[in-house]
């Protein structure tokens, strides 16, 4: 869980190992737990594969990871 956006670069451009991230963006320090609570509870599968995702007030918002092994 971050407010700061440079971590999904660090995972997608560095390819740096993660699993999952879930960017809160806009939120009042009363609400970020809750809506993480949420996001995990909704998406936990997305997130264990490596998903990244933007909580916002009404809204999250999923980017999946191309994980393919060569």
């Amino acid at each position: 869980m971050t407010l700061d956006k440079d971590f999904g670069e660090l995972a997608i451009v560095h390819e740096r190992p993660h699993s999952g991230i879930i960017r809160l963006v806009n939120l009042a320090s009363r609400q970020q737990a809750s809506i993480c609570l949420k996001a995990i509870e909704l998406h936990e599968n997305d997130l264990k594969s490596g998903a990244i995702i933007t909580a916002e007030q009404n809204r999250l918002r999923i980017r999946m990871v191309d994980n393919q092994e060569e």
